[in-house]
């Protein structure tokens, strides 16, 4: 007779699954024996739960399938509360296995007791307790089609004591099924096109929700003129090779695509819930997403439309007339293109030999030398504003981060879940100081897992963008600075590791430790005080940073993107 723990581990088996990443403990002992036990899944062993429950949320943002994490009770189960936020906010479907103290013992304050029932359901679409054996094969089937179908966390708590039972009833044999896309309102999709019709000047802004659209997304812009924008989510998908890119909005935003939305007479939403409204225009805003809830969160609209995006502009296509003035968008395409020359003239102009490193020649470097497949894990931070506005997309690589959560520390957990996931292919993860050190034991799982990954430290000394943030609004920055030898820690945990401080040297380095077979380290000492502003910023912030900021670049690069906004430029008519 096979013992809950067994069940449970064939259940998952059954539907798809092959690892799951996690810690062990006393109260987790009858999973983790099951699956030592089982002929075909793999326990990824790391050195902190919020480390696994990053991994599976990478894992599944990646390949989109379920994917699993688990942790003892009490301590154990409260680490992964910030992974399972990053999973759940980003629409990764994760399981959380969430072991308990014995049964018999809830509510009599145990040793380590806690109710991770009530826990995690802010960060979950089903959490639940299994309180006997005869209830987990269903509550177990529902917890794994609610994470795949409504595309966030599910978490099972299940006491130590009935997982060591004898199984009661059989193991499921479904696959948890993904929904389909949603077509519209066919009356929506008419005001939609009614909408459109009567605006001159018609602005796109795309996010992560046009994945499987672009080609509608960039068929439509065409025929209405419309210069498309993006936020950071939207960037992988929609700018690469786009004739109507204007960049990018928000806090890392650059290029013309603010100003874009603010002239516009209307603008588009498309699979995007932004989480800045200040920097939306706040009127004439059609919004189309799958996601009910988010219509209408950050602006008023005209007209919200529940539904696939490429559906629904499809469904368009044949009622809205055609444009035939580029005015609007060609006048973006050339504020765009001469916005990113600015920046580029002045931010990486003999940057290659400046001391110290500047992160932004760092970023732009490695974007010409990692691998046109390659996948980027990138911390919270000033990180996030080097890949933001260095890496280009070009329809193959993957760039992830806790973009919606922004837990620091990310990267590195992010990065062992692409590589368990993808083996085959060149995972990097940009790691910044302050948050390489917060789970500095992921060193040690990536040596043990011989995980072939590459860790690329900005290490300016200090947490770039606290600092940032303290020196605009007036304060000299403070509790921000530190020191460590990362690739001395790293070479302590059996990894490869380096460290570059002269700029001619980081080519050849990055070269060098992408190529190593095994994981990687290198340790790149950055310039403390190459920091960045978004494009557009109050007369308050200004005065802020001028009252702290002694030297400190206002602008971010953008690697290759200059060269796209120029071929751009070529297509406009004379």
């Amino acid at each position: 007779m096979p013992t809950a723990a067994e069940q449970l581990v064939d259940t998952l088996h059954a539907a798809g699954v092959r690892r799951i990443y996690g810690l062990v403990g006393d109260s987790l002992n009858p999973i983790t024996e099951a699956i030592r036990t089982h002929d075909d899944m793999e326990w990824v062993h790391c050195h902190n739960e919020e480390s696994a429950a990053l991994a599976a949320a990478a894992d599944a943002q990646l390949t989109g399938e379920l994917a699993v994490c688990a942790a003892s009770c009490g301590p154990g189960n409260t680490h992964l509360i910030q992974g399972l936020y990053d999973a759940h906010r980003t629409g990764a479907p994760v399981l959380a296995i969430a072991s308990h103290i014995p049964s018999a013992q809830i509510g009599s304050t145990y040793f380590q007791e806690t109710h991770p029932e009530r826990l995690f359901v802010e960060c979950s679409h089903w959490c639940e307790m299994i309180n006997g054996v005869e209830q987990l094969p269903r509550a177990l089937r529902i917890a794994m089609q609610t994470a795949v179908g409504k595309r966030g966390v599910s978490v099972l708590v299940l006491p130590g004591d009935v997982s060591a039972r004898d199984a009661r009833g059989r193991v499921p044999t479904c696959v948890p099924i993904p929904p389909g896309r949603m077509a519209p309102d066919p009356q929506r999709v008419a005001e939609l096109a009614a909408l459109v019709n009567a605006a001159e000047k018609v602005a796109i802004f795309a996010g992560a929700g046009v994945a499987d659209s672009r080609e509608e997304v960039l068929a439509f812009a065409e025929k209405v003129k419309a210069p498309v924008g993006h936020s950071l989510g939207g960037k992988e998908w929609i700018q690469h090779d786009n004739p109507y890119d204007v960049g990018m909005s928000g806090l890392l935003g650059y290029g013309a695509c603010h100003e874009a939305l603010h002239e516009a007479d209307l603008v588009l939403l498309l699979g995007t819930d932004f989480p800045y409204p200040e920097f939306l225009p706040q009127r004439n805003t059609v919004q189309v997403d799958a996601a009910a809830e988010a219509l209408g969160r950050r602006t008023p609209l005209e007209l919200g439309i529940c539904g696939d995006v490429g559906l629904t502009l499809a469904a368009v296509m044949d009622t809205v007339k055609v444009k035939t003035r580029r005015k609007f968008l060609d006048d973006m395409l050339r504020r765009h293109e001469r916005a990113l020359t600015k920046v580029v003239d002045a931010y990486t102009k003999d940057v290659a030999h400046l001391r110290p490193i500047h992160p932004e020649y760092v970023a732009d470097v490695l974007d010409e030398v990692a691998a046109e497949d390659a996948i980027f894990t990138v911390d919270t931070g000033m990180c996030n504003v080097w890949a933001a506005r260095y890496l280009t997309p070009n329809g193959r690589r993957r760039v992830i981060g806790s973009f919606r959560h922004g837990t620091m520390a990310n990267a590195l957990p992010h990065a062992i879940g692409a590589q368990k996931a993808y083996p085959g292919r060149q995972v990097i993860s940009i790691s910044g100081d302050g948050g390489l050190a917060m789970l500095l034991g992921e060193l040690l799982t990536a040596a043990e897992q011989n995980l072939p990954l590459t860790v690329v430290v900005f290490n300016n000394g200090s947490l770039g963008m606290i600092r940032l943030e303290q020196m605009v609004a007036g304060y000299p920055y403070f509790g921000t600075d530190h020191t460590a030898d990362f690739a001395a820690i790293a070479r302590g945990c059996g990894i490869e590791a380096s460290t570059v401080t002269e700029p001619e040297k980081v080519r050849e380095a990055l070269t060098a430790a992408l190529a190593h077979p095994g994981p990687s380290l290198l340790d790149v000492r950055t310039d403390p005080d190459a920091l960045s502003l978004p494009p557009t910023i109050t007369g308050g912030q200004v005065k802020g940073f001028a009252l702290a900021a002694t030297r400190t670049v206002l602008d971010g690069g953008v690697g290759r993107m200059l060269q796209l906004a120029r071929s751009n430029l070529r297509n406009i008519p004379r």
